[in-house]
């Protein structure tokens, strides 16, 4: 907190601080345990008629009477990261969004529209990177009738918690109804540190293709041909130079089994390697096989030229989350997908379809 040379708390931010990273302690009434102030960090999204909104890394929001101010101050843009590759969200928000490419795609001034028929919201939502070329609520109107005209849901893909994220547009689409329906988190970490946990016996097979024996282990039943498409990395030749490289994991079951024991995917890009869809037989677990599935992904990556790991987790993972912990892993944002309100049904609109089958984090 701001404390003056005599001693007392003040207040240092304004109205005019809207967008950058404060702190601030209020006063609150009938706190636990006769706690009588509440503190709270994060940006400065709104100051308006008394009352101010500050979201915080995880992107919850907090609203804070002026008249209970006791204290406040700008802080630095970013907390020093603990550990893990250097990277700005930018950065991450486009290698994040190569490494799960939709179908179909199309740009709204630096907007990306992206679509996959419905399989996972991150293939099927705006990725409002830099300016749309439009005002925002027209912008949104863009977003709407684009997703409507697919008969998906329109929803967008926004972060907190870092510098450069959007903890500013994540205020304005709730102040248009837009609802928050999924917050997960990208994590980063070497990539040698990974590889080197791999004992070259562990019976890892890789490969460009996710076969039969691979879906079948995948958590999501009944894989489409699109849904294929965009683990394979978006579309037909898409290991092309200059094009991320993909790889598939496998570690086979026991003789009989319906499924292997461990899958695992790879994206490769420039000095990125992204993992999803580590899998495990809940048998087989506490064997050490999903370490040895992203050692062995770790080693091919570090082949082609990789240095750096990023990876997506929700909230509620708690094993997966120890699990990359351990692998040197930490978060570097929160990433969070918002779905439009409904609208009054129109003669000849397009239908809503239902939500996108999860979202692809694990």
């Amino acid at each position: 907190m701001e404390i003056s040379a005599a001693g007392r708390l003040e207040v240092r931010i304004t109205a005019a601080d809207v967008g950058k990273r404060v702190s601030v302690r209020s006063l609150i009434e009938h706190g636990p345990s006769g706690e009588k102030f509440s503190d709270a960090v994060g940006v400065l999204t709104s100051w308006d008629n008394g009352v101010l909104r500050i979201t915080r890394k995880s992107g919850e929001s907090v609203r804070v009477a002026e008249s209970a101010l006791v204290a406040g101050k700008v802080v630095p843009a970013a907390p020093a990261r603990r550990r893990g590759p250097a990277a700005s969200y930018e950065e991450l928000a486009r290698i994040t969004a190569r490494g799960w490419r939709p179908v179909e795609s199309e740009r709204l001034g630096d907007w990306e529209l992206r679509a996959a028929a419905g399989f996972t919201r991150r293939a099927n939502s705006v990725l409002p990177l830099g300016d749309p070329g439009l005002p925002l609520d027209d912008a949104l109107t863009a977003v709407r009738r684009w997703y409507a005209a697919r008969g998906l849901p329109a929803y967008a893909q926004t972060a907190t918690g870092a510098q450069g994220t959007q903890e500013l547009l994540c205020a304005e689409l709730e102040k248009r109804g837009w609802v928050r329906e999924v917050t997960a988190e990208l994590w980063t970490g070497g990539l040698a540190p990974v590889a080197d946990l791999g004992d070259g016996t562990s019976g890892v097979l890789l490969s460009r293709d996710a076969d039969e024996a691979w879906l079948a282990r995948y958590q999501r039943k009944g894989v489409s041909e699109v849904a294929l498409r965009v683990l394979g990395g978006g579309s037909p030749g898409a290991q092309a130079p200059g094009e991320p490289s993909v790889w598939f994991a496998t570690v086979p079951g026991e003789p009989g089994a319906e499924a292997p024991a461990a899958i695992g995917r790879c994206v490769v890009d420039g000095r990125w390697a992204g993992f999803a869809a580590v899998e495990v037989d809940p048998a087989r677990r506490r064997e050490g096989l999903a370490t040895a599935v992203m050692a062995a992904l770790a080693g091919r990556a570090l082949e082609e030229g990789a240095s750096a790991a990023w990876l997506q987790v929700e909230t509620d993972n708690e094993g997966g989350r120890a699990l990359y912990d351990r692998l040197g892993f930490a978060p570097h944002h929160a990433y969070h997908h918002y779905r439009a309100p409904e609208e009054p049904a129109s003669e000849g609109s397009a239908p809503d379809s239902s939500a996108p089958a999860g979202d692809g984090t694990s």
